[in-house]
């Protein structure tokens, strides 16, 4: 059977300059006191992402935590991926979530918003690490530290198409770029970087 999906392939070049156009917005209406990485395809981004900040910012101690979410399985009998029914959480931030969390500006930084479930879960996930920690504080303080801990969101790609999970709440989300319905090839994927990148270049000459 011949495969339909269109594949489009993106250089490191093509990520490092999409973060470097989107972080002054995100500096002047977000701010991030940390960044938080979606393994494995947000932890290139954040870390090129941390020194824009820093920079826009001056904020030299700004930091990157991890997380480790999975939506997608091997299809049975081949090398290739699709979309699994529901995410799998590989790694977490450990058992004090709430409090590195609470009273932040949280940025979580992944590659690509496609379904949108995992950037849900993640939020939605971090949102009850620090319900967890407010029981430890005087009821009387609770709405206060909840109102300072915000959670924002950086994707280097949106994929214009239906949805299977929305934003929770009022959860800024900035994009680097928008895309179509097309299965993306990202250079950390890669084995032969110079190929990649050739196909790349042809990807880009296409649609010229």
């Amino acid at each position: 059977m011949v495969d339909q999906v269109k594949h489009w392939h993106v250089t490191y070049n093509d990520i490092h300059n999409l973060i470097r156009q989107a972080t002054p917005k995100i500096a002047a209406e977000f701010n991030p006191d940390l960044l938080i990485a979606i393994g494995e395809g947000g932890f290139f981004p954040a870390r090129v992402m941390r020194t824009f900040l820093r920079e826009e910012t001056g904020n030299k101690t700004l930091q990157i935590q991890a997380i480790g979410l999975s939506l997608y399985e091997p299809l049975e009998g081949t090398k290739a991926e699709q979309i699994g029914q529901e995410v799998i959480r590989t790694q977490w931030l450990g058992p004090d979530s709430g409090k590195l969390l609470l009273g932040k500006r949280n940025l979580i930084v992944d590659e690509v918003d496609d379904t949108r479930k995992t950037l849900h879960y993640a939020v939605s996930e971090l949102r009850k690490d620090i319900e967890k920690e407010l029981l430890s504080f005087p009821e009387s303080d609770r709405d206060r530290l909840r109102a300072a801990t915000k959670f924002g969101i950086f994707v280097v790609h949106n994929k214009a198409k239906t949805k299977l999970a929305e934003l929770v709440g009022d959860t800024p989300y900035f994009v680097g770029a928008e895309v179509g319905d097309v299965w993306l090839n990202y250079p950390w994927e890669a084995i032969d970087i110079e190929n990649h990148d050739r196909l790349a270049l042809l990807d880009t000459i296409q649609t010229k």
